[in-house]
């Protein structure tokens, strides 16, 4: 049985696999299952093993397209339920780089187009957007977005002003990966659909990590993590695309499910693992084990209170907005231990052999640290994490 929602902290690492002399606090990265959704993709896997032919290529999915029932549809129709759309409208893919690709990879770009991205923008969908306005001839547009400290309706001006005519396509962050800063999505697609610009949304770290209601924001497509934040073993994303965009997408891989609809073309991409998948049910019922709200009441505030802790503890600014907080925060460094991603990874280093998994980040004028709250955690990890730091040698 689950813990009282009232007691999380760090007696809950029995739950995980964690080391539990480290501090960890990076939850985010990867993410992090615990041990029972572990144990039940093991199981599944045995299943498969039993008979693996009759498991895979017999029940797993519909590669005609008849809507017959399928393994992977109804592991879909549960992540539905928790991220508030029809399945009809999902799919899963390994992960929202796998998602971000897809769609960029798929639509019918002109030579000429613009595809815009934003400088909040996570680097390996930068490097994707990229890729793709060169190969279908765009152009690439890099947005300046503000940085924490403003108010979220001049994130909705900038990006507003970012757009031009020839915009088709804009990339955004929900939960911004570097600054930890919670988006005004809706008002940022409202801002663009006015303009005539699609919008694609990364959200990586927002299921399990906020409540999630794809349809409300509004997006034409929405790519996220379900091994980050909503507890699933890795790798697993999924993709939300509307109705009005399905017609030309794609998956990046075509198989034996070609031109038989959304769910025969992405359920079925040939031989892989489907467990991670089919896993992701299991996952979200123990958080609701647990308590979603509990879950989601107990991260923000442990995230909110160490930004306030570790800025007051080293002589910074943390000045991200409440509401623009989630359970993640991107906490600003001492301007002495540097600026560059050597000193960056310095930092890193240093609180790994000191017990800490954190993660140091490059900003324009300096370097910020990254800090997950997740239910194992509690104030004596954000405690340890701010005296390492004071203990940093200097030259």
């Amino acid at each position: 049985m689950a813990e009282p929602a009232d007691d999380f902290g760090a007696h809950l690492r029995k739950h995980w696999k964690l080391n539990p002399d480290i501090a960890y606090l990076n939850h985010g990265t990867v993410g992090a299952p615990p041990r029972r959704v572990l144990e039940f993709q093991r199981a599944l896997s045995d299943q498969i093993e039993d008979n693996p032919a009759r498991f895979l290529l017999r029940g797993l999915d519909d590669i005609s397209g008849t809507g017959k029932p399928s393994r992977m549809r109804d592991a879909l129709s549960h992540v539905a339920g928790f991220v508030d759309c029809s399945p009809d409208d999902l799919a899963f893919v390994d992960n929202i780089t796998a998602g971000v690709n897809t769609v960029l990879r798929s639509f019918p770009f002109r030579p000429g187009d613009e595809i815009a991205v934003t400088t909040l923008g996570y680097g390996g969908i930068t490097n994707a957007a990229t890729f793709a306005a060169r190969a279908s001839g765009s152009n690439l547009n890099t947005i300046e977005l503000p940085r924490p400290g403003a108010e979220p309706y001049e994130f909705v001006e900038a990006l507003d002003r970012g757009l031009t005519p020839a915009t088709r396509i804009v990339v955004i962050d929900h939960l911004a990966a570097t600054t930890s800063l919670v988006m005004p999505v809706a008002d940022m697609v409202a801002a663009c659909h006015a303009k005539g610009v699609l919008v694609l949304v990364d959200g990586a770290h927002v299921p399990g990590n906020i409540p999630l209601d794809i349809v409300a924001l509004g997006a034409d497509w929405y790519t996220a993590n379900l091994h980050k934040w909503a507890w699933a073993p890795r790798s697993c994303g999924v993709l939300w695309t509307s109705p009005a965009q399905q017609p030309h997408l794609r998956p990046l891989v075509t198989s034996w499910g070609f031109d038989n609809g959304l769910a025969a073309e992405f359920d079925h991409p040939g031989t892989r693992d489907p467990s991670p998948f089919l896993s992701a049910p299991f996952a979200i019922d123990l958080m609701r084990e647990f308590g979603l709200d509990a879950i989601y009441t107990y991260n923000h505030e442990l995230a909110w209170w160490a930004g306030q802790f570790l800025a007051e503890q080293w002589g910074t600014t943390f000045a991200a907005p409440k509401p623009m907080v989630g359970s993640m925060v991107t906490v600003p460094l001492p301007t002495h231990l540097g600026t560059t991603v050597a000193d960056a990874e310095r930092v890193r280093a240093w609180l790994e052999q000191a017990g800490i998994e954190a993660p140091a980040l490059i900003r324009p004028d300096g370097l910020d640290v990254r800090v997950s709250a997740q239910i194992y955690c509690d104030r004596t990890d954000i405690e340890r994490l701010g005296h390492a730091i004071d203990d940093f040698p200097t030259a």
